[in-house]
């Protein structure tokens, strides 16, 4: 492993996520929203997500600014990190698949929405954000880069603590004690965790 092999394969990472995402994108498109919670904080979330997990590193892979935050490369940081992205991608792939036309970059309710219990929603109720968080801990650990590798985590997290409560809200608002005993029986992030 190298550091150039280790950009290519974050690059990669960014690449097969726009691949599965644009699939999924078009076809939920058709379906009408009945129930959304766009607006300047969603806006303003999904943009400091966008920076931390595609535009700072991706800028690092191609220039190598911010030049003052590298450190050593280190392979087996690397391989573990490659090994997250692969965990990242299947995961991302999975949830996307279950949600089908269900699928949003926002927060919305589309007409004919139904809760997706099965498949990879079987044990968790959120997997797109757990593939998130894998994607950010195989950035940190691909990257050499102090700002450029742990930006995902910082990005994703800020979108990750000022969404899921309200997106957990509005699950709740939708599907009633039917999400609730959802709730109950799953973990909200990995099957462990509550």
């Amino acid at each position: 492993m190298t550091p150039a092999i280790s950009k290519i394969i974050f690059v990669g990472l960014a690449v097969a996520w726009y691949l599965i995402r644009y699939k999924y994108a078009r076809r939920s498109r058709r379906e009408k929203v009945v129930s959304s919670a766009r607006g300047p904080l969603e806006t303003a979330l999904l943009l400091i997500s966008l920076s931390g997990l595609g535009l700072v590193p991706l800028l690092y892979v191609a220039t190598g600014i911010p030049r003052f935050a590298a450190y050593s490369f280190h392979p087996a940081l690397a391989w573990l990190g490659s090994f997250f992205a692969i965990a990242a991608l299947g995961m991302f792939y999975l949830t996307h698949r279950a949600l089908g036309r269900n699928w949003s970059v926002s927060l919305d309710v589309r007409e004919n929405h139904r809760l997706v219990t099965e498949g990879i929603y079987r044990r968790v109720r959120h997997p797109m954000y757990s593939a998130f968080w894998l994607w950010a801990v195989a950035q940190a650990l691909l990257l050499p880069n102090w700002i450029a590798g742990f930006a995902g985590l910082v990005g994703f997290g800020i979108l990750f603590f000022g969404r899921i409560g309200r997106e957990e809200r509005l699950m709740l608002e939708t599907f009633g004690d039917s999400y609730r005993a959802y709730m109950a029986r799953t973990g909200r992030i990995f099957p462990s965790i509550r």
